[in-house]
């Protein structure tokens, strides 16, 4: 095997990696999300309380900004693992 080969084979590895991390932290930042917008009565956690309606609009906002960070967490990972291999097949 030549060294481009043996790159390519290694940036699938490398890609397959962060795939497998995304996958496996998608479900404790899911959780810890939670965690901080709903109102548990955890002194330890931030307690947004995003369900209640009469908080302020910089509270609503941060619960906002929480809710659709998993989503941006995960899909921030699984755009990195397709760049490295777009990037490896294509050059």
């Amino acid at each position: 095997m030549n060294d481009r080969g043996q790159v390519i084979f290694f940036t699938f590895m490398i890609g397959l990696t962060v795939l497998v991390l995304a996958m496996a932290l998608a479900f404790p930042v899911s959780q810890g999300v939670e965690n901080t917008t709903n109102n548990t009565g955890n002194s330890t956690t931030a307690n947004l309380d995003c369900g209640n309606s009469s908080i302020s609009t910089f509270d609503k906002g941060a619960c906002i900004v929480s809710d659709i960070s998993t989503f941006y967490f995960v899909g921030g990972l699984i755009f990195l693992v397709g760049s490295i291999l777009l990037a490896r097949v294509i050059l």
